[in-house]
């Protein structure tokens, strides 16, 4: 009889584990958030596709949105979807926003901005990274961004939320705490949701003209704003002092949140990492530490309130920017749990903070750095540097750095690199030209980093490209020009020439094309709308004076004839010439005469980064040139933009690579065990779900960067059945 009862029990307990096994394969697993969970994490405790089988992934369904630009190659999507309750929420080239049943890819809705917003904007300028979901009992919305707009859509139906805001949206513009209106302002990575509240940043204008970078919260249910954490601190807040000219607040820009945020629910702690204050390369009218750009923001998620701050660039004159959402992880230091914030950099650094302190984990070291020589500015004495982790990107460019793939690379390259300053960390900008390495796209980038909760690694994709940077003096003559031609080379010079390059030749990689012989693409009426409008990548330059633009396409357009131009756009222009003397020849990547970049490979790189004891494990070249590898070149590694995802099944997914494959990697040695090419460059983060017992990947295939072609395709893979 006992044994009868134990072989009962034995039995009824295996049934119990073997029915909830099978629930556990049959439960949905969603990916909710912007970066698969609001701690950021970019992590995924699937296990169906796993090492063993990965090798047998197939396309499940593609889904084309069908606005890519073709023609030109200038769209792109960057968007990670969100998946909840079985559905797909995402975004086109076009900036239109839809959903999707996320099993099969079907269409269910389709929202188009351009219906609602009747300013004449054009609401797929820029670029988008994704939605942001929220539900309170029968309620469900996605709060989504384009242009300076902030939408409510129903989740079910794509219907705007007549509720919300004014009649469905909110213009970023509003509530800034600030007089003017016409900034430029987007808002291109979505915001994160606490409680009823959506907490956002936004991108702005790098230059003189950019508007202050202020995070602020929004009540989800009526669109008003519930609080605002000044990021340039007014009078009688704290990190005022930090700028010596106390009318900064009034005038200066930047210190922005576009790279998104991580929240600690728990807690009610966000986690907000902010850019540079404007201008980016030159400081002399914003002296001081500038708080609180280019920090890591610990606030209070319901009241806007400072719990603590750490500054990663004091005073930034190399638009050193905070790039990517922090991770929220889990250490084990010394046998002692840690409740950390890990926040990756352009420099290729990772800075770890106690979550509820912001006492660091590793030291961190103040290093000498080196004074400008450019006139009026004062660099700061000293940067921030960690003792741990280790760096996972090359930190200067000495000669032994140089290219090596071929004598003649090597040759043309040392012979530029001569030229210029280079040798140590954090050389300020210079007429002569200043390596920067890594260079502004990183180190790491937007795309973000991954964190294996069970290991405490951390996998970070870098770059490894020098970038030059040249500083050159805006014209201060004091003559009044005689044609708006002339009027609009300065113009020109303000707002265009970072990216177009002095000669209008655009820059080296491609990504800002060249504006010689426009006069024989468009007509003026059609650059004016370009200007009023962006396109493409190209924002909307509303913020410029109607004077000013008609200025600056007589320049573009080659108008030369004899026109008054009056004292009102020279009026304007005086203001910025006494604070800023100074702009660059653009953002030019140190590329050799082929085109590849300057220095030594490996040019693009995954890295596997244990937090634990601050120690890189293993770093792989990510992306291959085939022509290279063709000709006995090792597998170099190409330019990336696009995080990974990290899973139980031992598995790294990413795309990111300028050969527009999308790869599996061995989460324990960064091997590859699938790779697979798509239809268009995968230059956005990919998200994986799991749906009636089935995992799936998912993965934007939208191009347009580096050069490459544009794309409108997603594409969901899952095993073969």
């Amino acid at each position: 009889m006992r044994k009868t009862v134990q072989t009962l029990f034995i039995l009824l307990t295996l049934t119990v584990l073997l029915l909830s096994c099978q629930s556990n394969e049959t439960t949905n697993q969603d990916w909710t958030t912007y970066g698969g969970d609001k701690s950021s994490t970019r992590y995924s405790a699937l296990t169906q596709i796993n090492r063993g089988n990965v090798k047998n992934l197939e396309v499940a369904w593609v889904y084309r949105t069908g606005d890519a630009d073709t023609i030109t190659n200038r769209t792109q999507i960057q968007c990670q979807p969100i998946i909840v309750n079985g559905i797909l929420y995402a975004s086109s080239p076009m900036k239109k926003f839809f959903a999707l049943d996320a099993a099969t890819g079907k269409e269910l809705w389709v929202f188009d901005p351009l219906k609602e917003i009747t300013e004449g904007e054009n609401a797929w300028a820029g670029t988008n990274r994704g939605v942001t979901y929220w539900e309170s009992g029968g309620d469900s919305r996605i709060l989504l961004t384009v242009a300076s707009y902030l939408f409510a859509l129903d989740a079910q139906t794509g219907e705007v939320v007549r509720s919300f805001g004014k009649n469905g949206k909110i213009d970023l513009h509003d509530d800034l705490d600030y007089d003017k209106k016409d900034f430029f302002i987007v808002s291109n990575t979505p915001g994160i949701i606490y409680k009823d509240l959506l907490i956002l940043g936004m991108r702005l204008s790098e230059g003189a003209d950019a508007a202050p970078g202020h995070i602020r919260a929004y009540n989800v249910k009526t669109g008003k704003r519930a609080w605002i954490f000044h990021t340039i601190p007014h009078p009688k807040e704290m990190g005022y002092d930090t700028w010596e000219d106390a009318t900064a607040w009034q005038k200066i820009g930047g210190a922005n949140n576009w790279a998104g945020m991580a929240l600690d629910e728990a807690r009610g702690i966000v986690f907000v990492p902010t850019g540079s204050a404007a201008f980016d390369f030159y400081g002399g009218n914003r002296k001081g530490e500038n708080l609180f750009a280019n920090c890591l923001i610990a606030i209070n998620a319901a009241t806007g309130e400072r719990i603590w701050h750490f500054q990663t660039t004091h005073h930034d004159i190399w638009d050193r920017d905070l790039p990517a959402n922090p991770n929220l992880v889990t250490l084990t230091i010394e046998g002692k749990k840690i409740d950390a914030v890990a926040q990756i950099t352009k420099q290729g650094l990772v800075f770890l903070f106690e979550r509820e302190t912001g006492k660091p984990i590793f030291p961190i070291e103040e290093i000498p750095a080196p004074a400008s020589e450019l006139a009026g500015e004062q660099s700061h004495p000293t940067q921030p540097v960690p003792t741990k982790p280790e760096p996972f990107a090359r930190q200067v460019f000495t000669e032994e750095e140089i290219t090596n793939i071929s004598p003649e690379a090597h040759n043309y390259v040392k012979e530029i690199w001569q030229k210029t300053k280079t040798g140590q960390r954090f050389i300020p900008p210079s007429k002569q030209g200043t390596i920067i390495l890594p260079g502004f796209d990183g180190g790491a980038e937007w795309g973000g980093a991954s964190f294996d909760e069970e290991t405490g690694i951390l996998y970070v994709n870098a770059n490894e490209m020098p970038w030059i940077l040249t500083i050159i003096d805006i014209d201060q003559k004091g003559d009044i020009p005689q044609t708006l031609a002339e009027v609009g080379k300065s113009v020109y010079s303000k707002n265009c020439l970072a990216c177009h390059g002095a000669n209008r030749e655009g820059n080296t990689s491609g990504s800002y094309p060249s504006l010689l012989g426009l006069n024989k693409k468009y007509k003026q009426a059609e650059i004016l709308q370009l200007l009023n409008n962006g396109k493409g990548m190209m924002p909307a330059f509303k913020h410029i004076a109607d004077d000013e633009k008609n200025a600056l396409i007589a320049f573009l357009l080659e108008i030369v004839q004899k026109q008054e131009v009056g004292t009102k756009v020279m009026a304007k222009q005086t203001v910025k010439k006494v604070e800023i003397p100074y702009t660059t020849t653009g953002y030019n990547r140190f590329l050799d005469q082929n085109g590849y970049p300057a220095i030594r490979p490996p040019w693009g790189t995954l890295n596997a980064i244990d937090l634990n004891s601050g120690k890189i494990l293993w770093k792989v070249p990510l992306g291959e040139f085939e022509e290279l590898t063709k000709q006995g070149i090792a597998v170099t590694g190409t330019e990336n933009y696009g995080g990974a995802v990290v899973t139980k099944g031992g598995l790294l997914f990413i795309g990111a690579s300028k050969d527009e494959k999308f790869r599996a990697f061995d989460k324990a040695n960064g091997m590859i065990l699938w790779e697979t090419k798509l239809p268009a460059g995968a230059y956005a983060t990919p998200a994986t779900y799991q749906i009636k017992g089935k995992q799936y990947i998912v993965v934007a295939a939208g191009g347009g960067k580096m050069g490459t072609r544009s794309g409108d395709s997603y594409v969901a893979y899952a095993l073969r059945q």
